[in-house]
Protein backbone atom coordinates (compact mmCIF):
# COMPACT_ATOMS: atom_id res chain seq x y z
CA UNK A 1 0.00 0.00 0.00
CA UNK A 2 2.86 2.32 0.92
CA UNK A 3 4.40 1.88 -2.17
CA UNK A 4 1.19 2.53 -4.02
CA UNK A 5 1.37 5.79 -2.39
CA UNK A 6 4.54 6.65 -2.70
CA UNK A 7 4.04 5.82 -6.51
CA UNK A 8 1.26 8.51 -6.90
CA UNK A 9 3.16 11.48 -5.48
CA UNK A 10 5.84 10.84 -7.60
CA UNK A 11 3.23 10.93 -10.36
CA UNK A 12 1.51 13.91 -9.44
CA UNK A 13 4.95 15.73 -8.90
CA UNK A 14 5.74 14.69 -12.23
CA UNK A 15 2.10 16.29 -13.72
CA UNK A 16 3.06 19.33 -12.30
CA UNK A 17 6.42 19.89 -13.80
CA UNK A 18 5.31 19.15 -16.74
CA UNK A 19 2.39 21.66 -16.37
CA UNK A 20 4.25 24.28 -15.18
CA UNK A 21 7.22 23.48 -18.56
CA UNK A 22 4.65 23.56 -21.14
CA UNK A 23 2.00 25.53 -20.10
CA UNK A 24 -1.74 24.87 -21.15
CA UNK A 25 -2.81 25.73 -24.14
CA UNK A 26 0.73 26.24 -25.40
CA UNK A 27 1.18 26.12 -29.20
CA UNK A 28 3.87 22.90 -29.17
CA UNK A 29 6.11 22.17 -32.54
CA UNK A 30 4.64 18.78 -33.77
CA UNK A 31 6.32 16.42 -36.35
CA UNK A 32 5.98 17.23 -39.56
CA UNK A 33 3.32 15.40 -41.66
CA UNK A 34 1.24 15.45 -45.09
CA UNK A 35 -2.05 13.69 -45.10
CA UNK A 36 -2.45 11.48 -47.98
CA UNK A 37 -6.09 10.14 -47.47
CA UNK A 38 -8.47 11.01 -44.92
CA UNK A 39 -11.67 8.86 -43.58
CA UNK A 40 -13.37 10.68 -40.40
CA UNK A 41 -10.72 9.83 -38.00
CA UNK A 42 -8.80 7.97 -39.46
CA UNK A 43 -5.66 9.06 -41.77
CA UNK A 44 -2.85 8.58 -43.96
CA UNK A 45 0.11 10.44 -43.66
CA UNK A 46 2.97 10.75 -44.91
CA UNK A 47 6.09 11.97 -41.63
CA UNK A 48 9.06 14.15 -42.52
CA UNK A 49 12.18 12.70 -41.59
CA UNK A 50 13.00 13.66 -37.92
CA UNK A 51 14.82 12.97 -34.79
CA UNK A 52 13.94 11.50 -31.56
CA UNK A 53 15.16 11.34 -28.01
CA UNK A 54 13.98 7.85 -27.32
CA UNK A 55 14.47 5.43 -23.91
CA UNK A 56 13.54 2.26 -23.36
CA UNK A 57 12.07 0.99 -20.33
CA UNK A 58 10.14 -2.11 -18.68
CA UNK A 59 7.43 -2.73 -16.65
CA UNK A 60 3.33 -2.50 -17.62
CA UNK A 61 1.84 0.21 -19.87
CA UNK A 62 1.18 3.25 -17.66
CA UNK A 63 4.19 3.06 -15.57
CA UNK A 64 6.93 2.60 -18.23
CA UNK A 65 5.10 5.82 -20.10
CA UNK A 66 5.91 7.45 -17.00
CA UNK A 67 9.63 6.59 -16.22
CA UNK A 68 10.46 7.08 -19.64
CA UNK A 69 9.05 10.00 -19.55
CA UNK A 70 10.42 11.45 -16.62
CA UNK A 71 13.96 11.09 -18.28
CA UNK A 72 13.38 12.26 -21.50
CA UNK A 73 11.86 15.60 -19.66
CA UNK A 74 15.21 16.07 -18.01
CA UNK A 75 17.18 15.54 -21.16
CA UNK A 76 15.35 18.42 -22.46
CA UNK A 77 15.42 20.53 -19.22
CA UNK A 78 18.92 20.24 -18.80
CA UNK A 79 20.32 17.08 -17.86
CA UNK A 80 22.73 16.76 -20.77
CA UNK A 81 26.55 17.76 -22.53
CA UNK A 82 26.90 20.26 -25.15
CA UNK A 83 29.70 18.36 -26.86
CA UNK A 84 33.38 20.23 -26.42
CA UNK A 85 35.17 22.18 -28.88
CA UNK A 86 38.78 23.30 -29.57
CA UNK A 87 39.87 26.51 -31.19
CA UNK A 88 42.00 26.27 -34.14
CA UNK A 89 44.62 28.52 -33.01
CA UNK A 90 45.04 27.37 -29.22
CA UNK A 91 44.08 24.49 -27.27
CA UNK A 92 41.17 26.29 -25.53
CA UNK A 93 38.42 24.02 -24.96
CA UNK A 94 35.14 25.14 -24.46
CA UNK A 95 33.31 23.95 -20.96
CA UNK A 96 30.50 22.18 -21.51
CA UNK A 97 26.91 22.88 -20.25
CA UNK A 98 23.49 22.27 -20.09
CA UNK A 99 21.09 23.32 -22.64
CA UNK A 100 17.19 23.83 -22.58
CA UNK A 101 15.50 22.06 -25.58
CA UNK A 102 11.83 22.95 -26.21
CA UNK A 103 9.21 20.81 -25.50
CA UNK A 104 7.20 19.37 -28.82
CA UNK A 105 4.53 17.11 -29.35
CA UNK A 106 3.52 14.07 -29.37
CA UNK A 107 5.33 12.06 -26.72
CA UNK A 108 5.21 8.40 -28.44
CA UNK A 109 5.12 4.96 -26.63
CA UNK A 110 5.69 1.52 -28.98
CA UNK A 111 6.47 -1.77 -27.34
CA UNK A 112 9.70 -3.13 -27.90
CA UNK A 113 9.72 -6.91 -27.19
CA UNK A 114 8.82 -7.25 -23.65
CA UNK A 115 9.48 -3.70 -23.04
CA UNK A 116 8.30 0.08 -24.20
CA UNK A 117 10.03 2.34 -25.95
CA UNK A 118 8.65 6.07 -24.85
CA UNK A 119 10.10 9.11 -27.42
CA UNK A 120 10.39 12.33 -28.02
CA UNK A 121 10.30 14.58 -31.34
CA UNK A 122 13.40 16.73 -31.36
CA UNK A 123 12.70 20.45 -32.59
CA UNK A 124 13.02 20.58 -36.41
CA UNK A 125 16.01 23.55 -35.73
CA UNK A 126 18.51 20.66 -34.38
CA UNK A 127 20.49 17.96 -36.43
CA UNK A 128 22.44 15.15 -34.55
CA UNK A 129 25.63 17.26 -34.40
CA UNK A 130 24.00 19.71 -33.00
CA UNK A 131 22.04 17.97 -30.24
CA UNK A 132 23.34 18.38 -26.87
CA UNK A 133 23.94 14.83 -25.58
CA UNK A 134 22.39 13.40 -23.12
CA UNK A 135 23.77 12.38 -19.72
CA UNK A 136 21.81 9.67 -19.08
CA UNK A 137 23.60 6.62 -20.95
CA UNK A 138 19.47 4.96 -21.22
CA UNK A 139 18.34 7.89 -23.58
CA UNK A 140 19.53 7.82 -27.16
CA UNK A 141 19.02 10.33 -30.05
CA UNK A 142 17.88 8.51 -33.18
CA UNK A 143 17.33 9.79 -36.71
CA UNK A 144 13.97 8.60 -38.13
CA UNK A 145 13.37 8.51 -41.98
CA UNK A 146 10.40 9.38 -43.71
CA UNK A 147 7.62 6.64 -43.55
CA UNK A 148 4.04 6.34 -43.95
CA UNK A 149 1.73 5.83 -40.85
CA UNK A 150 -2.07 5.14 -40.62
CA UNK A 151 -3.62 7.03 -37.64
CA UNK A 152 -6.36 7.48 -35.66
CA UNK A 153 -7.69 10.29 -33.54
CA UNK A 154 -9.37 10.42 -30.14
CA UNK A 155 -10.12 12.02 -26.87
CA UNK A 156 -10.22 10.36 -23.85
CA UNK A 157 -7.92 8.45 -21.27
CA UNK A 158 -4.54 7.53 -21.99
CA UNK A 159 -5.20 3.95 -20.47
CA UNK A 160 -4.15 0.81 -22.19
CA UNK A 161 -8.05 -0.53 -22.26
CA UNK A 162 -8.41 2.62 -24.68
CA UNK A 163 -5.23 2.67 -26.46
CA UNK A 164 -6.20 -1.14 -27.37
CA UNK A 165 -9.95 -0.41 -28.54
CA UNK A 166 -8.42 2.62 -30.52
CA UNK A 167 -5.85 0.21 -32.11
CA UNK A 168 -8.53 -2.36 -33.04
CA UNK A 169 -10.43 0.08 -35.20
CA UNK A 170 -7.25 1.54 -36.86
CA UNK A 171 -6.51 -1.99 -37.72
CA UNK A 172 -9.51 -2.24 -39.62
CA UNK A 173 -9.15 0.82 -41.66
CA UNK A 174 -5.82 -0.10 -42.61
CA UNK A 175 -7.64 -3.84 -43.44
CA UNK A 176 -10.26 -1.92 -45.88
CA UNK A 177 -7.71 0.45 -47.10
CA UNK A 178 -5.28 -2.43 -48.08
CA UNK A 179 -2.38 -1.51 -45.76
CA UNK A 180 0.35 -3.97 -44.55
CA UNK A 181 1.77 -2.58 -41.41
CA UNK A 182 5.65 -2.26 -41.11
CA UNK A 183 6.29 -2.18 -37.90
CA UNK A 184 4.52 -1.65 -33.89
CA UNK A 185 1.82 0.45 -32.95
CA UNK A 186 2.52 3.83 -31.33
CA UNK A 187 0.61 5.82 -28.58
CA UNK A 188 0.95 9.47 -29.27
CA UNK A 189 -0.28 11.52 -26.85
CA UNK A 190 -0.32 15.81 -26.99
CA UNK A 191 -1.73 17.08 -24.07
CA UNK A 192 0.03 17.46 -20.68
CA UNK A 193 -1.52 15.40 -17.70
CA UNK A 194 -3.72 18.56 -16.24
CA UNK A 195 -5.72 18.33 -19.86
CA UNK A 196 -9.80 17.76 -19.14
CA UNK A 197 -9.55 14.08 -20.66
CA UNK A 198 -12.64 15.01 -22.68
CA UNK A 199 -10.07 17.91 -24.28
CA UNK A 200 -6.68 15.39 -24.57
CA UNK A 201 -5.59 14.54 -28.65
CA UNK A 202 -4.57 10.92 -28.41
CA UNK A 203 -3.54 9.06 -31.67
CA UNK A 204 -2.58 5.72 -32.46
CA UNK A 205 0.08 5.38 -35.18
CA UNK A 206 0.80 2.57 -37.52
CA UNK A 207 3.76 2.56 -40.14
CA UNK A 208 2.29 1.03 -43.49
CA UNK A 209 2.76 0.11 -46.74
CA UNK A 210 0.32 -0.18 -49.46
CA UNK A 211 -0.35 -2.74 -52.46
CA UNK A 212 1.62 -0.07 -54.85
CA UNK A 213 4.62 -0.45 -52.70
CA UNK A 214 4.57 -4.16 -52.86
CA UNK A 215 4.89 -4.23 -56.53
CA UNK A 216 7.98 -2.12 -56.52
Amino acid sequence: MMSRHVHFIHCLIFCAIFFVATGEGMALEEAKYTVIMKEGSYELRRYEPHIVAETVVDGDFDKAGNEGFRRLFKYISGENQKKQSLAMTAPVAQDAGPEKIAMTAPVSQERTGDRWRIAFVMPAEYTLDTLPQPVDPAVLLRQTPARRMAAVTYSGSWSKTRYEEQKALLEAFMQRQRLSPLGEPVLARYNSPFTLWFLRRNEVLIPVQGPDDERK
